[in-house]
């Protein structure tokens, strides 16, 4: 399929979706790949892990890049050579990148109920302005703040940090598309704007580290 969304988030910021129908091989066939992403993909050992990843490429060249402009540090977080930041990520059929010349996270995720499960390992301050009553609500802000947190984590991407235990996503109404989380971790302490919307099923999610003048 071609490219589901594509729009500025500013003058700074692109956000770009994949929706992915294609098959391994023509994904495959479309994209340029550097020798260390190649030998990464034949070590995946699944298809749609696989499609996901080179729907990423498909993403950098709708914007510009290819594989050969990325690169990963030795904590593998992602960056492009010409010093924008890059996160990315992908889940199930959709795949997205945030290309900034602020620091940013992205992260998408499928709207399900395993995550009611999982909560209580990801979600402290935050039980006290949500209700179950509403169960696809709930999901939807479950996954808002699962999302967050993730991408949080992307921007500081530093070992130790806790999604349950060093950020915290600040109350928020599903219609306002906005809101804050807060990391503290030791010594570091920062706010982020965090924004969410859907994506069919999904929820996307973006995070920007504040910028305090």
């Amino acid at each position: 399929m071609p490219l589901f969304k594509n729009f500025f988030f500013d003058s700074q910021t692109q956000i770009l979706v994949w929706k992915i129908t294609e098959t391994y091989e023509q994904l495959f066939s479309e994209v340029v790949l550097n020798m260390k992403n190649r030998e990464r993909l034949i070590g995946m050992k699944s298809e749609l892990h696989q499609r996901g990843f080179l729907s990423v490429r498909k993403l950098l060249q709708e914007a510009g890049y290819n594989d050969l402009d990325l690169y990963y540090d030795e904590f593998g977080k992602p960056h492009l050579e010409d010093d924008k930041y890059i996160s990315i990520t992908h889940s199930h059929e959709f795949s997205a990148i945030i290309i900034s010349n602020r620091s940013v996270g992205i992260d998408i995720e499928l709207h399900r109920e395993k995550i009611i499960r999982i909560a209580d390992k990801f979600i402290t301050s935050e039980v006290k302005f949500l209700s179950i009553e509403d169960v696809n609500e709930y999901i939807q802000k479950l996954t808002v703040i699962w999302g967050a947190k993730e991408a949080i984590f992307k921007i500081q991407n530093e070992k130790g940090i806790s999604f349950k235990d060093h950020i915290q996503v600040l109350p928020f109404d599903l219609q306002e598309i906005k809101t804050t989380a807060n990391l503290n971790f030791g010594d570091i302490q920062k706010q982020f704007d965090v924004y969410y919307e859907a994506v069919e099923n999904f929820g996307l999610v973006y995070a920007f580290e504040k910028e305090w003048f």
